[in-house]
């Protein structure tokens, strides 16, 4: 069999449409969401991202700013700047560039975004909401594949999932996300005995790894859905560089039912995401605000 494209730069062109509407909407009420990307180092690939990035935010309406910081800056001075934007009011989202130096630690960084504005959905406190089904600002790649998944029209409810990899910001968020959906989800990790024992039964896989052609057509069954979330660059028989997921993408579509292509795939559905919980930090904020705004005058009168 040949299995259906998921087409992620059509998904996230109808999920774009959605939020320029509530953009538009919130702009009459005299909000105008803005996000604020931190960038440190150089980085060409990143900058290819950033491209990406600015040109759906403007699509969809939201004010886009780039904060380039040197290499060399130290975490504390980054976690100032980082509180600079938190008590910005006019500031309503805030994104890291990945990766950033070795000598930052990310996860301090993470910690140091206010919740209301953490529009990647990396704070702790945002990947601990989805353990309770809250989902307002989780984590874009991980709701970016399980809205993959849900575009097939599956029903969840009962569905067979492994997820191949267990990071803390793709891999666990999307089996705590399947869960709520009511999927049955085995995580898979490198110190799995057998990967392949557990994906042949799967009626969906979702691979998040970083190694080319990790799952091959051998370790699907016939019709199952699946997801790669992968970024490779390798160069191919010609010399040629070019991206690949972590799937024999040529085999595993002549067994699978439903397959993601790398590109093309989730990468423009999680850009698509971003952009959704920043309309929802920019709501989120709105509330906040006019919630201390209505208690100031109630406690003067």
């Amino acid at each position: 069999m040949s299995a259906k494209i998921l087409d992620g730069r059509e998904i996230a062109k109808d999920i774009l449409e959605e939020e320029s509407e509530k953009v538009s909407e919130l702009k009459l009420s005299g909000w105008d969401p803005k996000l604020i990307s931190i960038k440190v180092g150089e980085n060409p690939a990143v900058d290819l991202y950033i491209r990406n990035q600015r040109q759906k935010a403007e699509q969809v309406g939201i004010i886009f700013e780039e904060k380039e910081f040197p290499k060399d800056i130290s975490t504390n001075e980054l976690q100032a700047a980082i509180s600079n934007f938190n008590v910005d009011p006019k500031v309503t989202g805030i994104f890291l560039q990945r990766p950033v130096p070795e000598s930052i630690p990310i996860k301090i960084l993470q910690k140091a975004i206010h919740p209301l504005k953490d529009v990647e959905g990396m704070h702790p406190t945002s990947i601990g909401n989805i353990v309770y089904n809250e989902l307002e600002l989780g984590p874009c790649t991980a709701m970016a594949s399980v809205e993959l998944l849900r575009r097939t029209g599956q029903d969840l409810q009962g569905l067979d999932v492994v997820v191949i990899g267990h990071s803390e910001i793709v891999g666990k968020p999307i089996a705590f996300l399947l869960m709520a959906e009511g999927a049955t989800v085995t995580v898979c990790h490198h110190m799995t005995k057998d990967v392949a024992d557990h994906s042949r039964r799967a009626d969906a896989v979702f691979v998040a790894v970083g190694k080319p052609n990790l799952i091959t057509a051998g370790m699907l069954k016939s019709g199952t859905t699946l997801i790669d979330i992968g970024i490779n660059r390798i160069t191919d028989d010609q010399g040629k560089s070019k991206i690949v997921g972590d799937s024999d993408f040529e085999s595993c579509s002549e067994i699978a039912g439903w397959i993601t292509p790398v590109p093309g795939g989730v990468g423009p559905v999680t850009v698509s995401y971003l952009m959704r919980n920043s309309v929802s930090a920019a709501r989120k904020l709105k509330s906040h605000y006019e919630a201390q705004f209505n208690y100031t005058i109630d406690s003067t009168y």
